[in-house]
């Protein structure tokens, strides 16, 4: 493995700086799970690693009081989310995903920034964000800039993120009442390996519990991005949550599915699974909508 230097700046405008002065001969590593891997493989080969892990700031998600806003610091690994009670009870789609994210020794070292800047097809931190309506802020030389997470992915390991700018935050909106949300990482197996694919669905209802107000189906390896399916959340929208219109929801988010054949599994298959697990999501957030109303009445 090439040597390197490595720096650790204290603040944003530091670590900005010095990707500056050492431009084309330097990148930014936050928890390294990837960036390291890199750089063994000679696909990255930099003189200088930039140290994101030593700026002072929030190591908790934090949601705020006034706006009820969920604020979440880029370089939070996934192990602080996976057991973060506010997570867990109020955003359990973000709950399911990192609670999978390779293992407990990595998601105590990899970020939920790294994960998302990093842009592969498969990253897991990714769709739930998608579908919980997430934006991300940003910081450069220009200073701030926010981007809604699903324009920040450009394609396989391509974002929005130009030379020098840091991934700081990511920001998800209120939540409306009565929304239920989950995720499921399908794999061949219950191991560490990559998804074959990764369907995030959110579902708010009206106040007869049955019609639905809102659908978000984030989908993850069935397009070089992490993608919606727009048709799909515009079908459910109004209409009564049953077994047909979840079925039905699940064929047309399949149809949007751009996936394609690969070794971890043939594009029909993939196609296939988009309406299962559409349908079995849906499911899964009607139950944690009953769940949650049935809390708050006992």
């Amino acid at each position: 493995m090439k040597s390197f230097t490595y720096l650790t700046p204290k603040t944003l405008d530091e670590a900005v700086s010095l990707f500056e002065s050492h431009e084309g001969r330097s990148a930014y590593m936050a928890g390294g799970t990837d960036m390291l891997l890199k750089i063994k493989e000679r696909k990255l080969e930099p003189d200088y690693l930039i140290s994101l892990k030593h700026f002072a700031g929030p190591d908790r998600p934090e949601l705020n009081d006034d706006t009820k806003e969920l604020f979440i610091s880029a370089f939070i690994t996934h192990r602080i989310l996976e057991q973060s009670t506010l997570i867990r009870r109020s955003y359990p789609i973000l709950h399911d995903a990192v609670q999978n994210i390779g293992s407990i020794q990595i998601r105590n070292t990899a970020t939920i920034g790294g994960n998302l800047a990093n842009a592969v097809p498969s990253a897991d931190g990714a769709i739930p964000l998608i579908a919980l309506d997430a934006s991300v802020n940003i910081y450069g030389t220009k200073g701030m800039r926010s981007v809604d997470l699903i324009h920040f992915f450009l394609g396989p390991g391509q974002t929005v993120l130009e030379k020098g700018e840091i991934l700081t935050e990511i920001v998800v909106p209120k939540l409306s009442p009565r929304t239920g949300s989950a995720y499921i990482k399908f794999g061949r197996r219950k191991a560490m390996e990559l998804p074959l694919l990764g369907v995030g669905m959110l579902l708010s209802l009206d106040e007869d519990m049955e019609t639905c107000a809102k659908a978000r189906i984030g989908l993850g390896v069935a397009a070089p991005t992490p993608i919606r399916a727009f048709n799909a959340e515009r079908f459910l929208k109004e209409k009564q949550i049953t077994e047909n219109t979840l079925t039905e929801a699940g064929q047309i988010a399949s149809e949007e599915a751009r996936v394609r054949d690969s070794i971890r599994g043939v594009a029909w298959y993939r196609r296939d699974l988009v309406g299962t697990l559409v349908k079995r999501m849906g499911k899964k957030c009607m139950d944690r909508i009953a769940l949650e109303i049935n809390g708050k009445n006992n």
